[in-house]
C-alpha cells in the first residue's frame, strides 16, 4: 500500500513480474538468526470484539493519496474479531460518508515501532477485481519528514484480480511510486485466497529480506536502491484492504462483497546475540 502512489502503474507490476514470476530461482543466502518475540497480537476473544486498543488505532477516512473509493472506519463492521482467533478487516459495498465502499485500516503509530527485526503476519486473503489488502510498514517520523524521505516496506500487497500472486515492495527518496523497487511471488497452481500464508520481512542494517511461507524471494540491499537508504530508523505496522485505486482498478460486477482480509496473528522479533 503506498502512501501515494497515484502513478503506480500496470508497467510497474509488469516489470516485477519479469523480475521474478512463480517462486523462481533466488540466490540470496539465508543467514540463520537468533530472533526474540518482542510484539504480537494473536487475535483471540469474542466475535465483534475490535482490536486491542493498547496495540492498535485507526486511520479513519479516504483516498490516502492512492485514488482509493472506501472509507475507512473503526466500526465493528469493518474491522473485528471472528471469534475463531482472527482479525477481520472487511470491505463493503454500502454508501458511507460520500463514499461506495467501507474498509478499514489499522495501525501501530504512536503505540509501536520498532528499527530492523523480522516482522511477520499469517493471512487469507480476499479475492475479486478491485481488492487490495496490504501488510506494510511506514517511517514512524512520517509526520515530521514526510514521504516518501520516512520510507515504506510493503511486505506484502495484492491485487483481488490476481489471487496467485503477491508483491514486495520498497518505497524511499528517488524510488516511490512508479520507481518503487519490487519484486512478485506467486503459485502456478495455488491461490492466496483459499488458505492462510506467513508474510515477512528480516530487516537488518545491511538488508531487507521478504519472505513467504519462509521461502526467500527477494533481497534489497543499499546497493539495489537509486537513492538513499533510509531504513535505519523505527517503522511502525498497517494493515488495510484498499478499494479501487491505482494499483488494482475499479471493482466489477463480478467482484463480490462484503470482502474479508483474515488475519491470525503479527509478530516482531528482534535480533539477540
Amino acid at each position: 500500500m503506498k502512501w501515494n502512489n497515484s502513478n503506480f502503474t500496470i508497467s510497474l507490476l509488469l516489470l516485477g513480474l519479469s523480475f521474478s514470476f512463480w517462486s523462481c530461482k533466488n540466490d540470496n543466502v539465508i543467514v540463520e538468526r537468533n530472533w526474540q518475540l518482542v510484539w504480537e497480537d494473536e487475535f483471540d476473544g469474542p466475535a465483534g470484539q475490535s482490536p486491542d486498543p493498547q496495540k492498535w488505532t485507526y486511520d479513519i477516512g479516504t483516498d490516502w493519496g492512492n485514488a482509493q473509493l472506501e472509507y475507512d472506519t473503526d466500526r465493528p463492521e469493518n474491522v473485528s474479531l471472528d471469534g475463531q482467533g482472527n482479525l477481520a478487516i472487511i470491505a463493503k459495498r454500502e454508501s458511507y460518508a460520500g463514499s461506495a465502499f467501507t474498509s478499514a485500516r489499522i495501525t501501530t503509530q504512536g503505540l509501536f515501532d520498532q528499527a530492523y527485526g523480522r516482522f511477520e503476519a499469517r493471512i487469507k486473503m480476499p479475492w475479486g477485481p478491485g481488492i487490495w489488502p496490504a501488510f506494510w510498514l511506514l517511517g514512524s517520523d512520517i509526520e515530521s519528514i514526510g514521504w516518501p524521505q520516512c520510507g515504506e516496506i510493503d511486505i506484502m500487497e495484492y491485487r483481488g484480480q490476481q489471487p496467485n500472486l503477491i508483491h514486495g515492495t520498497i518505497h524511499g527518496p528517488g524510488y516511490s511510486q512508479s520507481e518503487a523497487i519490487t519484486k512478485s511471488y506467486g503459485f502456478e497452481n495455488d491461490r492466496f485466497d483459499v488458505a492462510f500464508h506467513v508474510f515477512a520481512v528480516e530487516w537488518v542494517e545491511e538488508y531487507i529480506d521478504f519472505y513467504v511461507d519462509d521461502v526467500l524471494y527477494q533481497r534489497i540491499s543499499p546497493g539495489d536502491v537509486p537513492g538513499e537508504w533510509v531504513y535505519d530508523h523505527p517503522f511502525y505496522i498497517i494493515l488495510n484492504v484498499a478499494v479501487g485505486g491505482n494499483f488494482v482498478g475499479f471493482p466489477t460486477d463480478q467482484t463480490p462483497f462484503p470482502q474479508s482480509m483474515l488475519v491470525d496473528w503479527v509478530r516482531v522479533y528482534k535480533e539477540i546475540n
